[in-house]
């Protein structure tokens, strides 16, 4: 990544610039402003992640490069969060997108704009930039939206074909340690205050979304799947084949009517242009001829760019982190692009591509999914799914003949005939790629909980015994099988700890089935170029503990219990632009007995920590989950420091009736 020092326009900044919003609540904004005649187009990032610690470091490589070329830059910390007043509800809540609205329309107000605004986020401020688009605010002409979904309840941290994730409790506890901390007392007297209310009114979030196991109006509310026709803003949606969010921008490009183009590549959840897996991209640069063209009218090009411009990855062996993929950028005119063909390929009695009669029973044992990786690989640590093959031997598996150089491009979808010998079940589904040697590389892969197979709104019991066909997409990819090489299908009964299981132990009878495999012509090197990466200055900081990242699995020999422990030291370091210190650490572990569902737990820990001008100040927010066979149990417990004396302590108890799950 190259550092840009010099830009067309120098750039001033402002830590804490207040916008107060009809209510009287005041929300903190840093703001980086080109100097000049102007009038200037803004871009706004509306996040809870807390501008003064929490993304200084990704914010210095971006804002002063947009603002060098001549764009006023917002990052806002949202109500209730970092140095704004208030307190927050949920995610996504209407008051959250009616905020972000009102400062839309005080920047487009501003002496200095030329009355047009754009916005730009990743994960939280992806979801919320479509969001807001949707809501049509006068002055928001553009949208550049990274690592987001358009279906709050299909495809994101909740719930997957129904079922539900434990990333709905991991990502709950990390909200509930993030929202815990003060703002920075540099910046605000009354920060005590401030902190000790938020800590009392902090909601616990993994039971409100447990409350909503369906797909209900709670979910419909902010998922634009429900009218793409509301967004008017032209939209650049990004992604990476590395993170969760695989399905965004295929959906985005084929479903809105405004202008609209998409670009995924190998990475992580993070920004393109710092990202892993190489190859980066210059997405700053890529950004500019967006915001160019939506918010000053000037003829950069992008409506003639290809629809949708995708990173298609060698196969490579498995492996549970890497920093480089290699492969090459391919490019469709139009998304679904016409030079896919859907193969076909059934089930045999292992075998697929040849059909033949079958009966195969799939009873996983409970910790089947060992090998899947972390549901959302974001933290560096070793977070991408490793060798399958131990997975696969407790798993169904259907395998190709070695096959000739395949390039997949797009969301293939395995066909079930099947039945239970449960009411509840739930089945995932693996396509990977077969070494000549017999590792196994996961492709892609999608899970279905069968009480959802007609409906996400209107789930009900499996009939027991009887033959059910059902259809489990996979999530979008982009992937060279290399010739000689083989596809398997692995179907399991269990997912863990990707997925909560079923009440009781399942065993399914498979009795048919095949896959429906997009193909693309195979792409003889680079269809498209991208400038390498570019960014700003970096932020300088100090480090006071290094970072560390542990993932391991203990197998306890006298009980049989399975747990994965993953412990992420964040480190800690002292920003000296400004002198604030802060460290974080997060420990999950996820236990369960290969025999037993009901034996499944989940358990987390973050210790946040602040220090400044002789002030330090620390939570410890911890969680834990189990069930029964007929209700979830959540208990939570959040406690502060300052200067190592407790200043509040609160406990949260829930119990959820499980609802088809």
């Amino acid at each position: 990544m190259k550092t840009i020092a010099t830009f067309p326009h120098a750039v001033t900044e402002s830590a804490d610039l207040g916008i107060v919003l009809p209510d009287g609540c005041r929300l903190s904004a840093r703001v980086w402003m080109p100097e000049g005649p102007g009038p200037f187009p803004a871009i706004l990032e509306f996040l809870p992640y807390r501008k003064r610690d929490g993304t200084t470091v990704r914010d210095a490589l971006t804002h002063p490069y947009f603002a060098g070329h001549g764009y006023a830059c917002f990052r806002v910390d949202m109500r209730g969060n970092g140095d704004s007043d208030g307190l927050m509800e949920d995610e996504y809540s209407p008051q959250e997108l009616a905020d972000a609205c009102d400062v839309i329309a005080w920047i487009a107000a501003q002496p200095w704009s030329n009355g047009r605004v754009g916005m730009m986020g990743i994960s939280w401020g992806g979801f919320n930039s479509l969001q807001v688009a949707a809501l049509q605010p006068p002055a928001l002409k553009a949208v550049v939206t990274l690592c987001s979904t358009v279906d709050r309840y299909a495809d994101d941290i909740h719930y997957k074909g129904g079922c539900l994730l434990n990333e709905n409790m991991g990502w709950g506890a990390t909200m509930w340690a993030y929202s815990s901390r003060a703002p920075d007392p540099a910046l605000r007297p009354d920060w005590r205050t401030e902190w000790l209310r938020r800590l009392e009114a902090e909601p616990f979030l993994p039971a409100v979304w447990l409350r909503h196991q369906r797909r209900d109006a709670y979910w419909q509310h902010g998922s634009v799947c429900e009218d793409y026709r509301a967004i008017k803003a032209a939209v650049l949606a990004v992604g990476g084949w590395g993170d969760s969010y695989k399905n965004a921008v295929p959906q985005l490009v084929q479903n809105i009517s405004a202008p609209v183009k998409g670009i995924v590549g190998p990475w992580i959840h993070k920004y393109p242009h710092f990202a892993v897996p190489g190859p980066r991209m210059g997405f700053l640069q890529e950004a500019l001829r967006w915001w160019g063209r939506w918010l000053k009218d000037e003829a950069t090009g992008v409506e003639d760019d290809p629809a949708y411009r995708v990173y298609l990855m060698d196969g490579v062996r498995p492996a549970s982190w890497y920093d480089h993929r290699p492969g090459r950028w391919v490019a469709e005119a139009a998304w679904p692009g016409p030079g896919i063909a859907v193969q076909q390929l059934p089930f045999g009695a292992g075998t697929l591509g040849r059909a033949e009669p079958f009966a195969l029973p799939v009873a996983s044992p409970q910790h089947c999914g060992a090998a899947g990786g972390e549901y959302c690989a974001i933290w560096l640590g070793p977070e991408m799914p490793g060798d399958q093959r131990g997975d696969d031997a407790l798993s169904a598996c259907f395998d190709s003949a070695p096959m000739p150089q395949t390039d997949i491009l797009g969301a293939p979808v395995v066909r079930l005939r099947l039945r239970s010998d449960q009411p509840v079940a739930q089945v995932a589904v693996r396509l990977n790629h077969v070494h000549p040697d017999g590792a196994s590389t996961r492709i892609t892969w999608g899970v279905l909980n069968l009480t959802h197979r007609l409906s996400h709104a209107a789930p009900a019991p499996l009939p027991v015994g009887q033959e059910l066909e059902v259809e489990v997409p996979l999530d979008h990819i982009a992937y060279r099988l290399p010739a000689g090489h083989r596809l398997r299908v692995a179907v399991s009964s269990a997912y863990w700890p990707m997925l909560w299981p079923s009440p009781a132990p399942v065993t399914l009878t498979l009795t048919g089935g095949g896959l429906g495999l997009p193909v693309r012509a195979a792409a003889a090197g680079d269809e498209v170029t991208f400038p390498a990466a570019e960014a700003a200055t970096p932020l300088a900081l100090r480090e006071r503990r290094p970072a560390s990242h542990v993932r391991r699995t203990e197998i306890d020999q006298r009980t049989g219990m399975v747990s994965l422990v993953i412990e992420d030291d964040f480190g800690m370091s002292e920003n000296l632009e400004h002198g604030l210190v802060t460290g974080s650490v997060a420990r999950e572990r996820w236990d369960i007995h290969p025999d037993d569902p009901l034996s499944a737990r989940g358990a987390c820990h973050w210790t946040e920590e602040m220090i400044r001008d002789g002030i330090h100040l620390r939570t410890e927010a911890r969680c834990r989950m189990w069930s029964d066979a007929t209700t979830f149990h959540l208990e939570a417990t959040l406690d502060a420091y300052e200067n190592d004396r407790r200043v509040l302590s609160r406990e949260v108890r829930d119990d959820i009736p499980r609802d088809h799950l």
